[in-house]
């Protein structure tokens, strides 16, 4: 039954619990846009579903309507019919590299490679056009599941390259293997020592074998050609144009350089970056964080991102106890305990959140201690990166101490292939422990460290959900019990990552008064069997109330 306008505007304020206003003189509903025809998760527990969503001029949620049998015509307000669709809160990535999403896709993806021969494959393709002496850059390689069982080296590469400076970072970013014409090039010898906080894998003799890990990645750095303004600002809109149509309305940008945040200004300012950003800069932006400059309705700067250690599968990560499968090491230390200290105090005096990259259990006690020592509120949110992996007995310290657990589901079922033969059985207890974590008391973030991995929403709530590898895989020490239910996973994209931005007034849940942010995908996540959840679909993305993408007809 058609409901006339001013009906409807009583039926709105009535599910918000106040009275109708007297009738307007001149129509509104061009100001107004109904979201109805599917099934809409609030994420509220007080009001789970809900049966339209009734959004203002100004991008805020006005009202939202229970179950009702009104309908509502075209000429009294912009309708938006969901065809069955479900809407969910808008899905935020609680950490994203966008610049590094839209490289990927610009250059050479290495993403999926099943195969040191598959590698060398695709490199032996590329150089084809390539002028002999270029540089041929790519990144997403991971060498879990490869049948050689083992990472790429030089000589993999040089048959087919060599007359090319071949560079391939490891999809992790903190690995790259590169090929015996760039270590010549670079000036890496077997008399090269390792630089602090980096090591150059050798063979027997000492000879470096074309594999940088960390730190030492930074010795091919001149190499590879820096992109100017307009190469970032594409790469930028490309990532963003990505996310909105895999269904984010929002990344938490991680290790954001200080030169792109004018770029992120001006495109926004031209409409060109339709997901909202809550930007994570390098120790060199740290002035631009704790100034909040050069911010926009959709841009925030308020963080900095520090690096303790190196990542779990190129043996990066920083250990209490050697490695199992290499117990000549225990990781890398990125951060001295005493710059971990200073950053600390400059960050408290100026407010700034810290965004603290650790992935070994000794590089996250390292930050337990140094927030104890320092007595600091926990009303700045701190956060962990990652928090990989814990002694079981740091676990309560993490919410105790006030920081946020910033985690990446996809991390455990991809890791879990290797993470066994890194930590030992034993230490697996304390790795992904999403459960553990959740019911110790600490606000649990969920992202996807794209472009480490692919950067799907819908990859990440599978995996917090089933703990299973993408073909429902599971083996001895992946502990299922640490999986998630279907409300928490979704608030970790959700609630809990608008908490870990300070944004949870204006993002997180569907109330009035916040932000049409939604994520619509064409089966119910909550619902479906597992298996199901990757075969979804995006359908719409809104941001702020705008449709930034859509697939709706």
């Amino acid at each position: 039954m058609r409901t006339p306008c001013l009906a409807l505007f009583a039926l709105l304020l009535t599910a918000c619990g106040g009275n109708a206003p007297p009738a307007p003189e001149t129509p509104s509903a061009a100001k107004v846009t109904v979201i109805t025809g599917g099934t809409i998760y609030t994420g509220n527990p007080d009001q789970p579903t809900v049966e339209a969503v009734v959004v203002g001029a100004d991008g805020r949620i006005t009202a939202t309507v229970p179950p009702t049998s009104a309908d509502w015509s075209d000429d009294e307000v912009t309708l938006i019919d969901l065809k069955g669709g479900v809407m969910f809160p808008g899905f935020t990535d609680a950490h994203v590299h966008l610049l590094g999403v839209g490289q990927r896709e610009l250059t050479l993806n290495l993403e999926g490679t099943a195969s040191v021969a598959e590698l060398v494959s695709r490199v032996e393709a590329e150089v084809t056009d390539k002028a002999p002496g270029s540089v041929v850059f790519g990144r997403g390689w991971i060498e879990t599941g490869w049948p050689e069982a083992r990472m790429p080296m030089a000589s993999d590469l040089d048959p087919v390259s060599p007359d090319h400076k071949v560079i391939l970072q490891r999809s992790d970013g903190h690995a790259m293997v590169v090929n015996a014409a760039a270590l010549a090039a670079a000036g890496i010898t077997k008399d090269t020592p390792d630089p602090e906080g980096g090591r150059i894998e050798r063979t027997e003799d000492g000879t470096p074998n074309g594999l940088l890990i960390d730190n030492a990645m930074n010795l091919v750095a001149p190499l590879i050609v820096a992109p100017d303004a307009e190469g970032l600002k594409t790469a930028l809109e490309t990532g963003a144009k990505l996310y909105a149509s895999r269904g984010w309305t929002g990344g938490h940008n991680m290790s954001v350089a200080p030169e792109q945040i004018p770029l992120m200004e001006e495109l926004d300012q031209a409409g060109r970056l339709p997901i909202r950003l809550y930007n994570a800069l390098d120790v060199e932006g740290f002035d631009i964080a704790a100034g909040r400059q050069m911010e926009t309705d959709t841009i925030t700067n308020r963080a900095v991102k520090i690096y303790m250690d190196g990542a779990l599968g190129s043996r990066g990560a920083l250990l209490i106890e050697p490695y199992s499968d290499r117990p000549d090491t225990s990781g890398l230390a990125l951060m001295s305990p005493e710059d971990l200290a200073a950053i600390m105090a400059r960050a408290d005096a100026a407010n700034v959140q810290l965004a603290m990259h650790a992935i070994g259990d000794l590089a996250d006690r390292r930050i337990l201690e140094a927030v104890e020592a320092g007595g600091y509120d926990a009303s700045h949110r701190w956060r962990i990166e990652h928090a990989q992996n814990f002694a079981l007995a740091d676990i309560p310290r993490v919410g105790a101490d006030g920081l946020v657990a910033s985690m990446q589901p996809s991390h455990a079922i991809g890791d879990l292939f290797f993470a066994p033969s890194r930590l030992g059985m034993d230490r697996l207890a304390g790795a992904y422990a999403w459960r553990s974590l959740w019911d110790s008391g600490a606000v649990v973030a969920g992202g996807s460290d794209a472009p480490v991995e692919v950067g799907s929403p819908l990859i990440e709530f599978y995996a917090a959900v089933s703990r299973k590898s993408l073909k429902g895989e599971s083996a001895e020490g992946w502990h299922p019990e640490q999986a998630l239910t279907r409300e928490e996973a979704l608030a970790l994209f959700t609630s809990n990552a608008a908490y870990a931005a300070f944004e949870e007034d204006d993002l997180g849940t569907i109330e009035p008064g916040k932000l049409a942010d939604f994520t619509v995908f064409d089966r119910d996540l909550m619902t479906v069997p597992e298996a199901e959840i990757l075969q979804a679909k995006p359908l719409m993305t809104m941001v702020g109330g705008e449709v930034v993408w859509t697939a709706l007809n």
